[in-house]
């Protein structure tokens, strides 16, 4: 009966929580004093998860990209997993878009990979498929060692565990 042990590692944002953290920011926006009279929208795209953000000036997005984020904090929304684009200006107008993480890429996959074969934890194997990873091992004990591990270090991403079996 020596079954293995398992759980995967995945990232991403709940999208439903993304949608109630831009109406918040947008609600927000409306009633700020800094933004009476200002041009400010978010539009967030569910297919592509991916949010686009326009306002008057370079200023004015820097304190629509605070609100949206302090928005999405709390509602539990990783906020590593964004990835804000450079402010676009022309004209009379700042853009940008801000792309969230939905799985693990490759190369952070790879790496997440080698930091377990590095940790020096026996009998333990990930295997990357798709845009997650799963960590197996004999010993529950080892797999809730390289969480431990895992949390510790930084790659960009905020890891999701889940999908424990043992």
């Amino acid at each position: 009966m020596a079954s293995n042990c398992s759980f995967d590692i995945s990232t991403g944002a709940d999208l439903q929580e993304v949608d109630n953290a831009v109406n918040q920011a947008r609600k927000e926006i409306q009633q700020r004093y800094d933004f009476k009279g200002a041009k400010a929208e978010i539009d967030f795209d569910r297919t592509k998860a991916e949010l686009k953000l326009a306002a008057d000036d370079e200023f004015r997005m820097d304190a629509l990209t605070d609100v949206l984020q302090s928005k999405m904090i709390k509602r539990g929304v990783p906020v590593k997993n964004l990835q804000l684009g450079d402010v676009e200006i022309t004209g009379t107008t700042a853009r940008r878009t801000i792309a969230l993480t939905q799985g693990i890429a490759g190369d952070i996959a790879k790496k997440i990979q080698k930091a377990i074969k590095d940790g020096g934890f026996k009998k333990v194997q990930a295997a990357i498929q798709g845009d997650e990873l799963r960590v197996t091992s004999p010993s529950r004990d080892e797999l809730q060692a390289v969480m431990a591990s895992l949390r510790g270090q930084e790659f960009g991403i905020e890891l999701k565990f889940g999908n424990f079996r043992g």
